[in-house]
């Protein structure tokens, strides 16, 4: 269940209460200890003990070393099968700390209170946890719903301009696969800040919530969440591989203009369409620097992406703006042709 919190936190306080938790564990990184944690446990009404598990912020940290860190802080520190994780954080927070909830002994049950515009519309929703594994993105996790989510927009006042562009690609990206209208009202934004987001985040938290409530375990129209994705995560671990991390949302907006030309290199959406989901994506996303990677570098990374079957590529494409294929496979000279229309968006 997704709950939108009152100022006094209220219903996070009801859930509490209502619960058998033996203990709290509350998981943050260095951002949201310093700007949320506050807020917080300043409206958290609890006679349970608490403890605060704190990851240094970043993709970087999403590894199997830092879980089994975490893994021994929860038996160091007595954690039984009763306790509640609390993710306070974006995607790195609510992935890390619902993959080792769902591991550690087997289960323990958590809450996400996500704190950026990704997390609360796209990363916290939907059951997915998981790790990288190498440079490969969420090579390792589990489906495992958390008990609730709650959101209190405030957060999005901590963050800065870069975190919350980042999460309006994965709106964006909402509305291109399965509501036009909510595309369309999305590119009406012309100027990007927390005051003309939060009135579209519900209607991304729904289409999000009602695609995995049809398809949990991504067996079909789940897949139509990875649209931007393919090429994108191809991208995104190069540049952490490299050591110049970029965010989750930038590199899904690069994947979204490859793979909206692609569709129309495949015949499934026309250029005009092609040309208009383009030229307003680069409205609020600066050319991604590509030019180091190679074909074949961001073709290994794409032959190892964990949507594919049969050594061969599946991408989720659309057709039309408001509707999506998944499983499809396209030739390998209309991959190479996305990604170079894309490095030559530079010298437009």
């Amino acid at each position: 269940m997704i709950t939108i919190l009152n100022d006094d936190f209220s219903q996070l306080n009801s859930f509490l209460h209502e619960k058998s938790f033996s203990k709290i564990f509350i998981l943050v990184d260095e951002n949201t200890h310093e700007y949320c944690l506050p807020v917080l446990l300043g409206n958290m009404e609890t006679d349970l003990g608490f403890e605060i598990l704190e990851i240094e912020a970043g993709e970087e940290m999403k590894n199997i070393q830092t879980a089994n860190q975490l893994w021994e802080i929860l038996t160091e520190m007595q954690a039984d099968r009763k306790a509640l994780v609390i993710n306070l954080g974006g995607g790195v927070i609510t992935d890390m700390g619902g993959f080792i909830a769902s591991t550690y002994k087997r289960g323990v049950q958590f809450i996400n209170i996500p704190t950026t515009l990704l997390s609360m519309c796209d990363a916290s929703i939907g059951g997915k946890t998981g790790i990288d594994l190498m440079h490969y993105k969420n090579m390792v996790g589990t489906f495992a719903f958390p008990e609730q989510i709650f959101i209190y927009p405030k957060f999005l006042k901590t963050l800065p301009f870069k975190e919350l562009r980042s999460g309006f690609a994965e709106m964006l990206k909402h509305g291109l696969i399965a509501d036009k209208a909510h595309w369309d009202s999305l590119i009406q934004i012309h100027k990007l800040d927390v005051e003309t987001v939060v009135p579209h985040i519900q209607t991304s938290m729904d289409i999000k919530q009602d695609v995995v409530e049809k398809d949990f375990h991504e067996k079909n129209i789940r897949k139509t969440l990875n649209f931007g994705h393919t090429i994108g995560h191809s991208v995104e671990s190069l540049c952490l591989s490299q050591g110049n991390p970029i965010l989750h949302g930038e590199a899904v907006a690069m994947g979204m203009i490859c793979e909206a030309h692609l569709a129309n290199l495949e015949d499934l959406i026309t250029e005009e369409d092609a040309t208009f989901i383009i030229e307003n994506i680069k409205r609020y996303y600066p050319y991604l620097d590509i030019s180091d990677f190679t074909d074949e570098s961001i073709t290994e990374l794409l032959l190892n992406d964990k949507k594919n079957s049969d050594s061969k590529i599946n991408f989720s494409l659309l057709t039309g703006i408001g509707s999506c294929t998944y499983d499809y496979q396209c030739s390998q000279e209309n991959i190479l042709k996305s990604l170079e229309f894309y490095r030559k968006l530079d010298t437009v």
